[in-house]
C-alpha cells in the first residue's frame, strides 16, 4: 500500500544558500585554532547510512511500545505516541488531533475490555532526519482464543521532542472488522415519536457478520405506520462503510457512516418520503451514544433539491429489555 502524501507543512525542504552576505558585509569568521583541523578529522564521523539505520530502529522501537501501552490500557502513553494534531483516517472516518484519536481508541477498549494488538512492521523509510513512513499490519484479537483481525496501515511519524511520534496514519479495516464499532447497535430499540406516537428500531449481524440489518417502524399518534429497512456494508476494498435505506413509501435512499470518534454521521441521499416537494433529498444522521443502553438520533443539514429545510427534533432511543 503506498499513498502519496503532502508533506509540505512539515518543512522537510533544505535550502543552503552562499554568497548572499547582508549589506554592509560580516565580518570574517575567526581563524581556527591551531589543531582544530586534526581535531575533527579524529572526531567520530556517523554516516548518512548510520543515521537513517538508528531512525529505522527508533521507529521500529516506537510502534513496539505502542501496542504495549495498548495492551496494558496505558493511555497516557498512548497518547505520547502522536503529536498534538496528529490524523487517524480508518476506512471512512477521520479523527483529527491527539485527544479525539485516544478517547476514540479508549471507547472502543472498553465495548471490547479483552482485546489485544500486535503491531508487524514491514517496512520504515526515512524521508528526512525528522521524518520516516512505516507500514504494516495491524492484529487485532477481540477476545482470547479468537482469530486475529488483520488491518493493513501507513503512518508518518515524525522525531518531536526527543520521540518519534505519530503525525498520519491510514487505517483499511477489513469489510468485516471495519463494522466492529456498530457492534453496539444490535437489539431492539424504542423512542417516543414528535406527535406522541412511537419508532422502533432492531438491528442484527446478517452475511455472517458482514453487514448490518436494520428494520424499522414509524407508528405516528394519527395515521398509517411507515416501515423502513437498512443495509449496512463494509466496502471490502477500502474500508468504507455504506449504508441503504428503504421505506414503505417508495422513498430511498444510500450513504456513507464516518465516526468523530463520539458519535456516527451518516450522510445520507436519495428519493423523498411520498408527499415531499422535491425530487432529491440530502440530510445527515447523526446518531451519538447516550450512557447504557440508549442513544439520540438526529437528523440535520436536511435539504429539498437543493433548498434548506429545518432539522427534525432528536429521537432518544433506549433498549428494549
Amino acid at each position: 500500500m503506498r499513498r502519496k502524501t503532502k508533506l509540505s507543512w512539515l518543512g522537510v525542504g533544505l535550502v543552503v544558500v552562499a554568497g548572499c552576505a547582508p549589506a554592509g558585509g560580516v565580518k570574517p569568521a575567526a581563524a581556527p585554532a591551531a589543531g582544530a583541523s586534526t581535531a575533527a578529522k579524529l572526531a567520530p564521523q556517523i554516516s548518512a547510512a548510520e543515521v537513517a539505520k538508528q531512525a529505522v530502529a527508533a521507529v521500529t522501537q516506537a510502534s513496539a511500545a505502542y501496542a504495549d501501552a495498548y495492551n496494558a490500557r496505558d493511555y497516557a502513553a498512548l497518547a505520547a505516541q502522536w503529536t498534538e494534531k496528529a490524523e487517524l483516517i480508518e476506512g471512512g472516518s477521520r479523527l483529527e488531533g491527539r485527544d479525539a484519536i485516544v478517547n476514540s481508541i479508549k471507547g472502543w477498549l472498553g465495548r471490547h475490555p479483552q482485546a489485544k494488538l500486535a503491531i508487524e512492521v514491514s517496512e520504515v523509510e526515512p524521508l528526512a532526519t525528522s521524518l520516516a513512513r512505516v507500514s504494516g499490519v495491524l492484529r487485532f484479537t477481540r477476545a482470547p482464543g479468537e482469530k486475529p483481525v488483520a488491518t493493513p496501515f501507513e503512518s508518518l511519524r515524525v522525531l518531536d521532542d526527543g520521540g518519534w511520534r505519530l503525525a498520519e496514519s491510514l487505517v483499511v479495516p477489513s469489510h468485516a472488522a471495519a463494522l466492529d464499532g456498530l457492534d453496539w447497535l444490535v437489539g431492539s430499540w424504542q423512542a417516543t415519536d414528535h406527535d406522541g406516537g412511537s419508532v422502533q428500531i432492531e438491528f442484527s449481524k446478517g452475511l455472517d457478520g458482514h453487514a448490518l440489518m436494520g428494520r424499522g417502524t414509524r407508528q405516528p399518534k394519527d395515521g398509517p405506520a411507515v416501515e423502513s429497512l437498512q443495509v449496512i456494508h463494509a466496502d471490502r476494498g477500502t474500508g468504507v462503510v455504506r449504508s441503504w435505506v428503504f421505506d414503505s413509501t417508495g422513498a430511498q435512499a444510500e450513504g456513507v457512516l464516518e465516526s468523530d470518534g463520539t458519535s456516527l454521521h451518516q450522510m445520507l441521499v436519495g428519493t423523498p418520503a411520498e408527499g415531499a416537494v422535491g425530487r432529491v433529498a440530502r440530510w445527515v444522521q447523526v446518531i451519538s451514544p447516550a450512557g447504557a443502553e440508549r442513544f439520540t438520533l438526529h437528523a440535520i443539514d436536511r435539504s429539498l433539491d437543493g433548498v434548506s429545510v429545518p432539522d427534525e427534533r432528536p429521537l432518544h432511543f433506549k433498549k428494549k429489555p
